[in-house]
């Protein structure tokens, strides 16, 4: 079924549950690295030829339902002047972190035209799969983009953002606010370009309490959902075990969850009237097929064959994992999920 992916979104009956796999667009595919070898990750990203290659990589050699766009969550930043590099083993390193009121104002408004390459891609992409697979697009989050954007750096404990929120509240909606302005227009422009469903990327908010997120982020985000029409919505973030019920409430067509919370418990807490994705722990599948298949089959127990689930990993595909063991799990999940919907009385 083509639509097998977008019916799920929907929460319509499909004819087997969907898989796609953050992160499935490169890593573990000998083709993608030696394009690595040759460009950069933003390089990459920035080429719509090469960006709709690695994109299409995955449906290829796996069969996913969708294709997620080749880019990274930065991006979009630097058409509102934030200055960046991505580094090595370390991740996207800020030229000049925000600080202050006055450095939140020096943020541009964000104009699309300056992530063109991502449109010009995703219109490639959605040509190449028209009725195989859905296209994925995807912004991050205003919370973590905020933490990136304070920290100037990956970060384990985010202290600088946070103390940045707690001391200057104001400042921080105010940045907030600039960055779901971008959010919303980015995700807008990607579904004009063909994007079928989009993802709003939320890593790092499993480090704050329900309280703060309620005061400090869940406006931003529900702005977004609010805004956006046209394509279902994916929250995700990770850690976010004690969040769920508030990150449901910003009115998204599906929640993400990681393996920190059983499939069952996050299903019945974010309300069964919503698609959920998730939620095998990478690792399983960096162990081999062994440990993969047993989380797997627990994951797809767990859904009990309910309409809207969408068959992910609790985060990305880690770096390592062998291609075999991605394409072995995108066919059990279809071929157990298959038989699950069959009629009463089917032939098997």
């Amino acid at each position: 079924m083509s639509d097998r992916f977008l019916r799920a979104c929907r929460l319509e009956p499909v004819d087997a549950t969907p898989v796609w796999f953050m992160r499935q667009a490169g890593r573990t595919f000998p083709a993608y690295r030696a394009l690595r070898e040759r460009f950069g990750i933003l390089e990459m990203a920035k080429n719509p030829e090469l960006c709709s290659e690695v994109t299409l990589m995955p449906v290829r050699e796996l069969g996913v339902d969708a294709a997620v766009m080749y880019a990274d969550i930065m991006l979009p930043l630097e058409p509102m002047g934030v200055e960046l590099r991505i580094e090595p083993e370390i991740g996207p390193i800020i030229e000049r972190p925000i600080r202050s009121l006055a450095d939140v104002r020096t943020l541009r408004p964000f104009d699309p035209d300056g992530i063109s390459y991502t449109l010009d891609a995703i219109r490639i992409v959605r040509k190449e799969l028209e009725g195989r697979a859905a296209v994925i697009g995807f912004s991050g989050a205003p919370f973590t983009l905020a933490c990136y954007l304070i920290e100037g750096k990956p970060s384990r404990d985010y202290a600088l953002a946070k103390a940045f929120m707690y001391g200057e509240p104001a400042a921080w909606h105010e940045l907030m606010e600039r960055l779901a302005t971008m959010a919303t227009a980015y995700l807008r422009a990607q579904i004009e370009a063909g994007a079928q469903v989009v993802q709003l990327f939320d890593s790092w908010v499993g480090g704050l309490g329900p309280d703060d997120y309620v005061e400090f982020v869940q406006p931003h985000v529900r702005s977004i959902v609010q805004a956006l029409g046209g394509a279902p919505v994916i929250l995700f973030g990770t850690g976010t075990a004690a969040l769920l019920e508030h990150i449901a409430a910003c009115g998204s067509d599906l929640v993400g969850v990681d393996q920190r919370v059983s499939l069952a418990d996050a299903w019945a807490r974010i309300g069964y009237d919503r698609g959920i994705q998730g939620n095998l722990d990478g690792a399983r599948v960096l162990a081999g097929w062994e440990a993969t298949e047993a989380g797997a089959r627990r994951v797809i127990a767990e859904a009990d064959a309910r309409n809207g689930h969408v068959f992910n990993l609790g985060h990305g595909v880690l770096p390592g994992t062998d291609p075999d063991v991605l394409r072995r799990l995108v066919d059990l999940v279809h071929e157990t999920t298959s038989r699950e919907r069959q009629p009463a009385g089917a032939a098997s």
